[in-house]
């Protein structure tokens, strides 16, 4: 299944085995017929570099062409079986730890990786990974068959960490490496031939056994470090381990000036040979490699740097102390249409006469303190207008190492925006006008209830000022006993809802009317982060609605209430006696002979005479009892608690004899005399009913000479026009 999802594994899973088995065929080998351990295991770094380009779940394969390539190799050598499967499953145990470690830090190795950080991840892992697997292969050898433990560890660990740092690094770069771009034509003729220089150095130092010529294999191995970093590092190193571990394990080469040495001498002095070696070549060439990084990371970001500068549509400058420019943007063609050669010398006469000076002072402040600096500002274009520009200005030390400091100016054309702002103010400055004088307070208040915006006009309500009330709650400006009234009002409108209402509070001394609206403020997520309250002025509305309503229901001249009125209460009185079942008296009072006394005194006196009559009227009667004009000159009485029938004859006496007055007229005086009509009614009435008795009872008393007074009485099963009784003047009747 994987070989179809990746065909290429075929051929790495082939050339793994064979390459991790011919490495171990040699090695073991080798050191069996020299009768010496093994100063260097090669077959598990092999593995290494396939092993961290894979995921770890496709890296099974591997592990397997690398563990049947050991186990074939100990098979050609016929070694037990079963013991072969152990150590493999260590080599191959081994060599995951240390991918699995490298993989895990570092996904992906290229040209960008930190191999300071590798070298540390890769050394550190090498050593966990060859210890375990070395104290697992030394724990079976020193049980199966006996050996001296430490001494077997000791000499497994040193082979195979060597191996692992050797080999490990030779495959990965020969895994991660592009040799196709190493040299023009695809070939890397360089390497190649200084490692050829290096073969042939190591196999002359080696071949010689009676000069110690060792100390000649580290020139050509700097070379190929300083030429070719860390490729030239490990190939090199690859190959000193692999002439050194031969020449060795063979018993030639300098190792032998020693005397008295044994092949596990050799083998050891060789190893430290090695890691020597590793030791000199390592720390240049991870230094390199951070140069290397460092400098590519600094030829990328002045490439990026000058692709944004010339291509970005801010104006970049680099100015020098005198005002010259080391650097200007192209983008001064397009933002200015200046050229750049324009812009290469200062340029005062085209900042705006009005700005000129503050940017001088500006300027002059940046270079004496340093720091960065924002300002915005008029510069002239060449067709002749201004363009608003927003400039970022920082002061740093010029890259030229020559002891000077330059500003680095970015500006942009802020013109769209600083003309929407201008707008935006004047809108603004205009609706807090028009909200000022507003005769109404305009108020916004937040979540808990505190003000943020009052409007001017609250000054002349309450004496107040807005910026005295900002930051306050309701309740401390308006007190307790006003909140209490309006906090039902703030829950509503917090709720999300429009509030609407009315409320009485003394501002000044005097008792104030207003109208309050309460709407909800919404945020863009539609939920209420506040109101707005709007609250008007009412109390002179208040008082022209009481005094309509008063010029509705009063007579003018008497001051008694009007016809209309008189129906309104008239209706009510009959519902409320006729519920409680309480007899009503209404009397129809006329003044006699009115005509004549406008005609002979004139309609002033008769005005006289009215208003005389209408305050007498007003005198007479009780609390709760009502007197109107319905005509000219006839007014009405409503009792709705007169009680008997003798109580209303003694009320229509008194008031019959009482209305006997004489108004004075200049210098005389004008008699009035009164006829009554009145109408008592027991249980149910209409308004027409009781009118029309006492309008026939009032036709009685005129017909029985005027100056008099008649009385109907209708009890519960009369009919609308039969009466029990009339009561004259001065008689009492049945």
């Amino acid at each position: 299944m994987v070989f179809r999802r990746y065909p290429d594994m075929l051929w790495h899973c082939i050339g793994l085995f064979a390459l991790a088995g011919g490495v171990s065929l040699y090695s073991i080998a080798l050191a069996r017929a020299t009768h010496s351990p093994t100063s260097l295991w090669l077959a598990n770094g092999i593995m290494l570099g396939l092993l961290v380009r894979r995921p770890l779940a496709e890296t099974w394969p591997l592990l397997m062409a690398g563990f049947l390539g050991f186990v074939t190799a100990k098979q050609i050598l016929g070694d037990p079986l079963l013991t072969t499967l152990a150590l493999g499953l260590c080599h191959a145990g081994e060599a995951l730890l240390v991918s699995v470690a490298i993989r895990r830090r570092f996904p992906v190795i290229g040209p960008q990786t930190r191999f300071l950080a590798l070298a540390r991840v890769g050394l550190i892992s090498a050593f966990i990974g060859c210890g375990l697997c070395a104290l697992a292969i030394a724990a079976m050898q020193h049980f199966w068959p006996a050996r001296e433990f430490f001494t077997s560890f000791n000499t497994l660990f040193r082979s195979h960490f060597l191996g692992m740092v050797i080999a490990g690094s030779t495959s990965l770069v020969v895994v991660t490496k592009d040799w196709r771009r190493s040299e023009p034509g695809g070939t890397p003729w360089r390497l190649i031939r200084d490692l050829l220089l290096m073969a042939v150095i190591a196999c002359v130092v080696f071949s010689v056994s009676r000069v110690p010529l060792l100390f000649l294999v580290y020139p050509p191995l700097l070379l190929l470090v300083f030429r070719h970093r860390f490729a030239g590092m490990v190939i090199g190193l690859a190959i000193i381990a692999l002439i050194t571990t031969a020449t060795t394990m063979l018993n030639i080469g300098p190792f032998n000036l020693v005397a008295g040495t044994t092949a596990a001498m050799r083998v050891v002095m060789a190893q430290v040979f090695i890691g020597a070696s590793c030791l000199v070549a390592l720390p240049v060439v991870l230094a390199l490699a951070e140069q290397d990084r460092l400098q590519a990371r600094v030829r990328e970001s002045e490439l990026r740097y000058r692709m944004l500068a010339d291509n970005s549509g801010d104006l970049v400058m680099r100015i020098r102390p005198n005002g010259d420019r080391q650097y200007v943007s192209p983008s001064v063609k397009e933002l200015l249409g200046w050229e750049v050669d324009d812009f290469m010398h200062p340029r005062p006469d085209l900042i705006h006469p009005d700005d000129r000076q503050r940017i001088t002072q500006v300027v002059t402040e940046l270079r004496a303190q340093g720091g960065a600096v924002t300002a915005t500002y008029r510069l002239q274009h060449k067709r002749g207008h201004y363009l608003w520009i927003e400039a970022f200005a920082r002061l740093v030390a010029s890259p030229d190492d020559d002891g000077s400091m330059e500003i680095i100016y970015t500006g942009r054309d802020v013109t769209a925006r600083v003309l929407a702002e201008q707008a935006l103010m004047e809108s603004q400055a205009q609706l807090q006008t028009i909200a000022d004088n507003v005769p109404a307070v305009i108020a916004r208040i937040d979540m808990s209830e505190h003000y943020t915006y009052v409007n001017r006009f609250v000054e002349q309500v309450s004496g107040e000022s807005p910026e005295a009330m900002v930051g306050k709650t309701i309740k401390e400006v308006r007190g307790n006993r006003l909140y209490e009234q309006l906090k039902s009002y703030l829950r509503r409108a917090y709720a999300g809802e429009s509030v609407m209402f009315e409320y009485e509070a003394n501002y000044r001394g005097h008792l104030l009317q207003f109208q309050a609206h309460y709407v909800p403020d919404r945020g863009a997520d539609g939920r209420v982060r506040g109101l707005y309250a709007l609250t008007t002025e009412i109390t002179h509305i208040k008082n022209v609605e009481r005094e309509l309503l008063r010029l509705a229901h009063q007579d003018s001249l008497t001051g008694l209430a009007n016809r209309r009125y008189f129906h309104e209460r008239v209706s009510l009185v009959l519902r409320q006696a006729a519920q409680f079942n309480m007899p009503v008296l209404l009397a129809l009072v006329d003044i006699d002979n009115f005509k004549s006394i406008n005609d002979s005194h004139g309609h002033a006196t008769g005005d006289m005479v009215l208003a005389e009559v209408g305050q007498c009227l007003q005198r007479l009667v009780r609390e709760g009892e009502m007197v109107a004009r319905i005509g000219g000159d006839e007014f009405v009485v409503l009792c709705s608690d007169i009680g008997t029938e003798d109580n209303a004859q003694a009320f229509l006496h008194s008031l019959w004899e009482r209305l006997h007055m004489a108004v004075a007229v200049g210098t005389g005086t004008v008699e009035v005399r009164m006829s009554i009509g009145a109408a008592m009614c027991h249980g149910t009435v209409s308004v027409d009913v009781l009118m029309k008795l006492a309008d026939e009872a009032l036709y009685a008393a005129k017909e029985a000479g005027r100056d008099t007074y008649r009385l109907l009485i209708r009890n519960l099963h009369s009919s609308e026009s039969a009466a029990e009784a009339i009561y004259k003047p001065g008689q009492s009747g049945l």
